[in-house]
């Protein structure tokens, strides 16, 4: 596996829930193909789950493991060709990306949206630079559009925790402060219409709608009521608007209803459903501190799963190399 982005790069899903149970009964058993073998983890923008997770994958798997943190202590990087560098960016993607490929074997790219201009966003221009320019084996730690590893984590969760062969799975927007990016939301629908025994139901505010290459196969029920009758899980997180109805919306809050917060009322219209999200959360907006600190509450074992699909994911490109 030279890439690692969408739910297709990682093949048969059943085998890789199977790989990720055997990893997590012996988290070490593997440790002799990260032997002299260098992960280099370059940040963008901020992380606590992502960085943490990935790093102890690689160590599980005899990996050395280098942090960059762009925003801290490395030049400046410009990612835009063509421009005249002129201002406060010292050196260039296209220079920088062969240079750290020449200190590692595998190199993780963390690279939010901005949220700006939605072309530039969906094309992916930083991570594929990476992968075009620094001739090593390059996966996802979240970009402008995808977060592969924690909707792999969420997958795996979902098959440890359902009560039933076919679960039905809701993704519900929820309200938030801030303008955020559609990654998490665009993988979890990926991963859960990939996925063979799960019923997924989005619910989200008219306007909110997500790119269809990512929810194709899913139901969308604006009723949030009727999206959580009978749900088994329920997984919330906000996004900013995607701009599929509305391309001038892109990136913004257009909806602040508060009704959508995840609430003990909620959960009541659900079958005994167990709540999810990615973390980090906005109590009060997103979810109440009743529902996120219920026995319903998987947000925990959630995030640990984080190491078991990062240890799969390197574990594959390794055996590659």
């Amino acid at each position: 596996m030279k890439t690692f982005i969408n739910v297709e790069d990682l093949g048969n899903l059943n085998q890789a829930l199977a790989e990720a149970q055997e990893i997590k009964q012996d988290r070490f058993k593997y440790q002799h193909l990260g032997r002299n073998k260098t992960l280099l983890m370059i940040f963008f923008n901020n992380s606590l789950r992502t960085r943490l997770s990935t790093q102890k994958a690689a160590m599980n798997l005899g990996m050395n493991v280098i942090v960059l943190d762009v925003n801290a202590g490395a030049w400046k990087l410009e990612t835009e060709r063509g421009v005249i560098m002129n201002g406060d960016k010292s050196e260039h993607l296209l220079e920088a990306i062969p240079v750290m490929g020449c200190y590692c074997d595998i190199i993780g790219v963390r690279s939010f949206a901005n949220l700006k201009d939605r072309d530039y966003d969906y094309a992916e221009m930083v991570l594929n630079q990476f992968i075009k320019y620094s001739g090593k084996p390059v996966f996802a730690m979240e970009t402008a559009t995808v977060h592969p590893l924690q909707a792999f984590a969420d997958l795996i969760t979902i098959e440890e925790y359902k009560k039933v062969e076919r679960p039905k799975v809701v993704l519900t927007w929820a309200p938030h402060c801030r303008a955020l990016p559609q990654a998490v939301p665009n993988s979890f629908a990926q991963w859960m219409t990939a996925a063979p025994d799960v019923d997924l139901v989005i619910t989200h505010p008219r306007g909110y709608e997500l790119d269809p290459k990512f929810t194709q196969g899913a139901r969308i029920e604006y009723d949030q009521r009727k999206a959580f009758e009978g749900a088994d899980f329920v997984y919330a997180k906000n996004w900013s608007n995607p701009g599929i109805t509305t391309p001038a919306d892109y990136g913004k809050i257009t909806c602040e209803d508060m009704t959508w917060t995840v609430d003990t009322e909620h959960m009541s219209w659900t079958n005994d459903g167990k709540f999810m999200h990615c973390l980090p959360v906005r109590r009060g907006l997103i979810v109440t501190d009743d529902v996120i600190e219920s026995p319903n509450s998987i947000v925990i074992p959630e995030a640990a799963n984080r190491e078991i699909s990062c240890s799969v994911v390197l574990k594959r490109m390794l055996e590659a190399l």
